[in-house]
């Protein structure tokens, strides 16, 4: 732009240069949106602290977010990573994780200090008591998202950067809670809770008082209490709960996608005619259609090519115009816009029209691919399968903007030499190559090099323009080795056949490549399972071979990878839960956990209507693995130490369920606020202060927000409720299988005293 700006002055009067397609302010807004929503959240973020928890202990949880995301850009940038979209839509998912550590130690300081110990001791004896809890809630949270960095292909390179992003600042987060907390709270610390009603609730959840609970404590032991003494009912109930979701889904799911579409800047018009078009008729058709478009107020820019094909066009493109959007906020939505003009268009004779969006982030072309094969390369067999596909399409609909690698009609001619008669007449087949091409392209007879030139240029002569029709061939005469002339009829004769353009070959076999984009509204996912259908029920004729490409490929292959990310993101969290714990039950609760959030993902597609997308809700439900395990790492961990002083095991299942009550729904709100922003779409400049909904760059990152809030709700519910009912079912069984085994043990050794 700067570029422009100085050379406009030196330009002649009557030439206008104009800046078309400008990325650098669109990359610039869509920054600056990520940004001002990274700020919405921190502040989201510390407001609910300083709520909760009091104003100086909430200012210092606080503190921890800008120190860990300096250190956290500290680490990427020594990696060699500049900040992008992904880098800022990842610190906006920290924002609320990297917390997380500073709350459990602060909440844990705050409890003592209102207990009457003094800040200094407070915060030494939450960092050593909590330590091992923060480091396991931080590592598994770490290991969740680390396979997210061998994630192959297009998508892995674009998304490679939010577990970068998460992996550095959440562990920078973890220095920032166990180091730069406790020294500034043994300064500055002071407790929260500093009522007489809050303090009495402290020692309420610590001796058992549960009479004296008031507020959202005695709520939360109400539900608890009726939880715990049904705990078997609670457990079944949520794992039919898990079922029925999914099954919830397949009736009144949306779908299914590959990457969340978003609103594009750019419109795009390939303009498809057949036939041995002019330029200038060309031209006179692609203006037709550039003065309806231009008529439209939806655009900036309107830019035509004609001729020139695309990069990966159709055969039969004669055209391309690109229109650039005005901004999303002065007019409507790109669906509208389509459909406006595909009936603007549809009266336009002699060419047909495809009307197309701009594909933004890791995505390009059309989202459905069928390649078509048969045994040794039979091209008829090709053509039955290529008529077979098109009739499917038309069958089931849904299915437009449909292209294809088949050679465009027309008709090639060729010339078949009879060999051994030109032989007779001393007649090469470089010889009556080159008369021929005297008629056609020329034949080059010498070169000459220009005096201000280093290459040379060919001396081609051809016939006059006259001379250049097909039915002169039978005219022409070649010179025998004789000396004389005969005409090349003797010896040669003209043959039509089909044209062929193009042969394209994939792995060492002929196919031809059916693209076609879905109608709005629909679903690629769901026309290629409607394909595969039809294809069982109208089997194909024998020797074709359909193969799916394009978003049916990346969806497979992605989701195959997400799968194993999750399973070995499982494996290695129960490898440090079971060095934590050192019990297989727990680490079998807080891995089941994981697995029953995905609830909460699921209702939460069917409640905002949205569709299952492969890349974005299968990375939230990853996400989602490493976040669910800290509050029940919290709460197991505190339930160990409350039964060495609690005989009771409802007792201490309660007290701890009281006193994890506020660190686990604090450290999930913060997360969740994190998130609420780019969930809503809602941006808030605070520079210009203004206020959007629904910006563009949102689009790609709503889903995934979405997932995260519905999951992590659904998470809390269950790591308040269904854990600790989970937790009693354990120790019972436990004391079953004690007495069990200690009746078993002096049944025998009743059995050896009688035998002697």
């Amino acid at each position: 732009m700067r570029v422009l700006e100085q050379v406009k002055p030196t330009l002649p009067k009557n030439v206008i240069v104009n800046l078309t397609n400008n990325s650098a302010t669109k990359i610039k807004d869509n920054l600056l949106d990520l940004q001002n929503n990274m700020i919405s959240s921190m502040l989201l973020v510390i407001i609910c602290v300083v709520l909760m928890l009091g104003i100086r202990t909430g200012l210092l949880v606080g503190l921890s977010i800008p120190i860990s995301f300096l250190i956290g850009i500290l680490f990427l940038g020594g990696i060699g990573v500049g900040i992008n979209m992904v880098v800022l839509f990842g610190l906006i998912l920290a924002v609320g994780m990297l917390v997380d550590g500073a709350i459990v130690i602060t909440e844990y300081a705050d409890k003592r200090m209102t207990e009457g110990a003094s800040r200094k001791d407070a915060y030494a004896e939450a960092s050593s008591r909590m330590a091992i809890s923060v480091i396991a809630s931080t590592v598994t949270t770490l290991i969740a998202f680390s396979p997210l960095l061998f994630w192959p292909g297009v998508i892995g390179e674009f998304m490679k950067y939010l577990p970068l992003t998460v992996i550095c600042v959440l562990t920078a987060s973890l220095l920032v809670a166990l180091v730069f907390i406790p020294v500034i709270g043994a300064i500055v610390g002071k407790a929260g809770a500093t009522s007489d009603t809050e303090k009495e609730l402290v020692i309420a959840t610590e001796n058992g008082h549960y009479d004296k609970l008031t507020g959202y404590m005695k709520y939360y032991y109400n539900i608890l209490n009726w939880a715990i003494k049904r705990p078997w009912k609670v457990i079944i109930g949520i794992v039919a709960m898990l079922f029925v979701s999914f099954f919830l889904y397949g009736i009144f799911g949306v779908g299914v996608e590959f990457f969340p579409e978003t609103e594009p800047d750019f419109l795009n018009i390939n303009v498809h005619g057949r036939g041995n078009l002019s330029i200038e008729e060309k031209s006179k058709f692609i203006g037709e259609v550039e003065k309806r478009v231009i008529s439209m107020p939806y655009f900036k820019e309107v830019y035509s090519r004609t001729g020139a094909r695309s990069y990966n066009a159709a055969e039969d493109v004669i055209g391309y115009i690109q229109v650039e959007l005005k901004d999303w906020q002065t007019r409507p939505r790109s669906d509208i816009i389509v459909k406006e003009m595909e009936e603007k268009l549809k009266d336009v004779s002699g060419v047909i029209l495809e009307v197309g969006k701009e594909k933004k982030g890791p995505v390009s072309g059309k989202p459905i691919e069928v390649l078509i094969s048969a045994t040794a390369d039979n091209q008829a067999l090709i053509d039955k399968g290529y008529s077979y596909i098109m009739k499917a399409m038309d069958d089931i609909g849904g299915f437009v903007n449909r292209e294809d690698t088949l050679s465009l009609p027309g008709i090639q001619w060729k010339l078949q030499v009879n060999q051994a008669q030109a032989a007779k007449f001393g007649v090469s087949i470089s010889s009556i190559g080159n008369i021929v091409q005297m008629m056609t392209r020329g034949a080059t007879v010498s070169s000459y090099r220009p005096s201000d030139s280093d290459d040379e240029l060919d001396i081609v002569v051809r016939f006059p323009k006259s001379f250049r029709a097909l039915d002169m061939l039978d005219n022409l005469y070649v010179v025998t080795a004789y000396g004389n002339s005969v005409p090349i009829s003797s010896f040669m004769t003209i043959i039509p056949e089909p044209k062929v353009t193009m042969v394209q070959r994939i792995d060492g076999k002929r196919v031809i490549k059916i693209s076609s984009d879905v109608a709005i509204g629909e679903f690629a996912a769901e026309k290629v399972s409607a394909l595969k259908k039809y294809m069982e029920k109208n089997p194909l004729p024998t020797g074709v071979n359909i193969t799916f490409k394009g978003q049916d490929e990346d969806s497979q292959e992605n989701s195959s990878f997400l799968g194993v990310a999750f399973i070995s993101a499982i494996f290695f969290m129960g490898f440090v839960l079971l060095l934590q714990f050192n019990s297989f039950y727990s680490t079998f609760m807080i891995l089941f956990s994981i697995l029953l959030s995905t609830i909460g993902v699921i209702l939460g597609l069917i409640i905002m209507r949205d569709p299952f997308s492969i890349v974005m809700t299968g990375l939230a439900v990853v996400s989602l693995a490493g976040v669910v395990v800290n509050n029940n790492i919290v709460l197991i961990d505190a339930f160990d130490e409350i039964k060495k002083k609690v005989s009771d095991p409802v007792d201490a299942v309660i007290r701890t369920g009281l006193q994890r009550l506020r660190p686990v729904y604090l450290t999930t709100t913060t997360t969740i606020l994190g998130m609420v922003p780019m969930a809503l779409k809602l941006n808030i400049d605070f520079m210009n202060a203004k206020i959007t909904i629904g910006a563009p760059s949102m689009d790609m990152w709503a889903t995934f927000s979405k997932s995260m809030i519905f999951g992590l709700g659904f998470a809390t519910i269950l790591t308040l409720v269904v854990t600790p009912c989970m937790l009693l079912v354990g120790v019972r069984m436990r004391a079953k299988f004690r007495v069990w085994w200690e009746n078993r043990v002096a049944q025998k050794n009743s059995t050896g005293a009688n035998n002697q």
